[in-house]
């Protein structure tokens, strides 16, 4: 790394671990700087327009952070969230991430699976993960992934939806009698778990 000036340190220090090409100019850096900044590796460009600077300790997954950071409301579901939970062995080539319907997908530079889920269920079992210690974002709970793999099954496929729902019955903590409530605000879903649930209790 080559050297910078007083001043661009000073600016530089003043700014979240994770921020955006405004949040720098607010805080005093050029565009010049902005850039020799990160030529020089003392930040890196995470996508257009987001940086993150190299000083920082915090380990942080790159794709996450931009995506919470253009869809504040992200969150992830279907496989990736399975994944997540311990309740499945796949690993999706892409990211699944929900939005409500009504919002529209940002440009994101990861790779991900956009899937807009019903606004007036969308906040149903939806809790949040911190990516670093400024950014969290969305993820839905183990029995809102069953519930979403059992009524998307057709595009998700069978396997996933039995394979997760066996591997969380057998944990301690599961409980049906609580997963059968929430399914009941997704009509689709109610029956195929009530039949599978039939077959593996």
């Amino acid at each position: 790394m080559s050297a910078w000036n007083a001043s661009d340190g000073g600016a530089l220090r003043g700014l979240p671990a994770t921020f955006t090409y405004s949040q720098a100019r607010a805080g005093g850096l050029s565009k010049r700087q902005i850039y020799r900044l990160r030529d020089d590796g003392f930040i890196e460009a995470i996508s257009r327009g987001l940086f993150r600077r190299m000083d920082t300790d915090e380990l942080a997954d790159p794709d996450l952070l931009d995506i919470a950071r253009r869809a504040p409301l992200a969150t992830l579901c279907l496989t990736s969230a399975l994944a997540r939970h311990g309740l499945t062995d796949e690993i999706p080539a892409t990211i699944d991430v929900a939005l409500p319907r009504d919002k529209y997908r940002p440009a994101v530079q990861a790779p991900v699976t956009w899937h807009h889920f019903d606004p007036d269920t969308f906040g149903t079992g939806r809790t949040t993960v911190p990516v670093d210690s400024e950014t969290s974002i969305g993820l839905y709970t183990a029995p809102r992934c069953i519930i979403d793999v059992a009524r998307l099954r057709y595009r998700e496929g069978n396997e996933l939806f039995y394979g997760a729902l066996r591997r969380w019955l057998s944990r301690r903590e599961s409980s049906p009698s609580e997963l059968l409530a929430m399914a009941r605000l997704f009509p689709p879903a109610e029956r195929p778990l009530r039949e599978a649930m039939e077959i593996l209790l």
